[in-house]
């Protein structure tokens, strides 16, 4: 069976028209940052203090003595719903590649302080208890949730399987995880303090989607003639390739470290795209020479939602799902560490003097300093 052709021009789909609009959510991150700004000072009557620099980025650093504690929380979002439809249609239980994408929105942020994944929680809350009754699906979730955390060396702490009718859909599960994790020695912090002209960027290749950009890709499928079962190319159907699972990078991390290698800065590739690059507030160029190959689900996505490659690199991770910032000299051994680990690596660019700014120079792209506010 053919791949489906592009609609025409015409029906272009943003990510705002598809129910997400960064315009109305990032606000509200910025005022609960302001808020929660004002709550580190309690750290002192334990002893400790934050690391301010950490306010903002992926993931919080708290300073204890002899090292550094990291922490987040993320959820999965709305990727469960393909894995529903796509076990309606096919009898296949996703939820063990669906296990990994939600540690994976948790340990790709964790890592970009410069932390070791130590312990990882599970929040799985469901629409009512039946969610459970599904042994296949559960197996699953717990099967594809313990293999991630061996992945990443991590411990299964413990979690929470609350059954919230009325809050979460019925026959819906919300998923998410916390991990927290120590940066020792304290010489692999990573909050961009380093950051400056001159260093390489190396991005390192996605998988397909990862667990962002869904809401526009399951409104996309209402368009397809096939639904989730459109073929993206011969034998791989849509649905199946939104759920290709997301990349772990703690691996390629820790490899890094152990090589003698601590990046400058990094950044998880998620929403906003490729803006993503922009997060760090200070003000630097970001020069990109040359682009990682396009997955094919985001290629067809792209053609199919009729999107510019501003648009598309805006809003997907285009075949990039982290970056990292290291002094020029390491480039290229941080790719060969990344794809001794069988993670694609490039040396994308370099950081120059000059506004702040993401110029993607392949596809004749900018980006400015008003493309990510998140602080």
């Amino acid at each position: 069976m053919k791949p489906a052709a592009p609609p025409e021009r015409s029906a272009t789909l943003s990510y705002e028209q598809a129910g997400v609009d960064y315009d109305l959510i990032d606000p509200l991150k910025v005022a609960a940052q302001r808020a929660a700004a004002a709550t580190g000072a309690h750290l002192a009557a334990h002893g400790f203090s934050e690391v301010a620099a950490s306010r903002g980025e992926s993931a919080y650093v708290v300073d204890v003595g002899p090292f550094y504690i990291a922490s987040i929380v993320e959820c999965l979002g709305s990727k469960a719903l393909v894995a529903d439809e796509m076990q309606r249609l096919t009898g296949r239980s996703y939820y063990d590649g669906i296990a990994q994408d939600t540690i994976a929105m948790a340990i790709n942020d964790l890592i970009t302080v410069g932390a070791t994944p130590l312990v990882v929680q599970a929040y799985w809350a469901a629409g009512g208890s039946e969610w459970f009754a599904d042994a296949q699906r559960a197996n699953a979730l717990v099967a594809g949730w313990k293999r991630a955390c061996d992945t990443c060396g991590v411990a299964w702490g413990g979690g929470e399987t609350p059954a919230l009718a009325g809050i979460v859909a019925d026959g819906r599960i919300d998923l998410a995880a916390s991990c927290t994790g120590l940066i020792n020695p304290k010489e692999r912090l990573s909050v961009g303090d380093k950051l400056g002209p001159g260093d390489a960027i190396v991005l390192l290749s996605s998988s397909g989607i990862h667990a962002n950009g869904l809401s526009l890709a399951r409104k996309l499928a209402e368009r397809l003639p096939q639904g989730y079962l459109t073929p993206v190319t011969p034998g791989l159907s849509y649905g199946d390739a939104l759920l290709a699972p997301t990349v772990l990078y703690s691996p390629v991390t820790e490899a890094l470290y152990k090589a003698g290698i601590t990046p400058h800065y990094c950044a998880n590739i998620t929403g906003h795209g490729w803006r993503k690059l922009l997060r760090h507030p200070a003000t630097h160029t970001y020069r990109i020479h040359s682009v990682p190959q396009v997955t094919p689900v985001l290629k067809f996505i792209q053609q199919h939602a009729n999107q510019d490659d501003r648009e598309a690199y805006g809003t997907f991770n285009m075949g990039a799902g982290f970056a990292l910032f290291v002094k020029a000299e390491d480039a290229q051994r941080t790719v060969a560490v990344a794809e001794a680990l069988g993670v694609q690596a490039l040396v994308a660019g370099q950081i120059e003097t000059g506004a702040k700014r993401l110029i993607i120079e392949p596809l004749s792209i900018e980006f400015g300093d008003d493309a990510l506010q998140l602080r």
